[in-house]
């Protein structure tokens, strides 16, 4: 499977990559200011605390590795995604058979507009 559609794979995994890396810098990033504003604002920690680094190095590593955990199951998803139509398309002699309409419409919106452009 991944030898015949090698391309589509390739692609729908650097694409889930880039979305993984991006969601997970955002969180953390989001994750370590909330935890300073917390500090600043609320609880008024900051004024007991020399050194704001090292709760912030262990918020971030704590988020990252969740993040990292929960994001993963998407990219899981995408290669499952991936594979279900790639069988699909095997099976039934290059056109999509089952799955909802919605992603018909949707894969024969790609399949026109790759069309287009070749």
């Amino acid at each position: 499977m991944n030898l015949k559609h090698g391309v589509k794979f390739a692609f729908a995994q650097f694409i889930a990559k880039v979305f993984i890396w991006l969601g997970k810098i955002a969180i953390t990033v989001g994750n370590i200011f909330s935890l300073l504003f917390i500090m600043n604002n609320i609880t008024n920690d900051s004024k007991e605390v020399k050194s704001f680094l090292g709760p912030c190095i262990a918020v971030g590593l704590v988020t990252w590795l969740t993040a990292s955990l929960f994001l993963g199951i998407f990219e899981h998803g995408v290669v499952a995604m991936l594979i279900c139509i790639c069988i699909d398309l095997d099976m039934n002699g290059g056109s999509l058979e089952y799955g909802p309409a919605t992603f018909h419409e949707k894969i024969k919106r790609v399949n026109v507009n790759k069309e287009k452009r070749d």
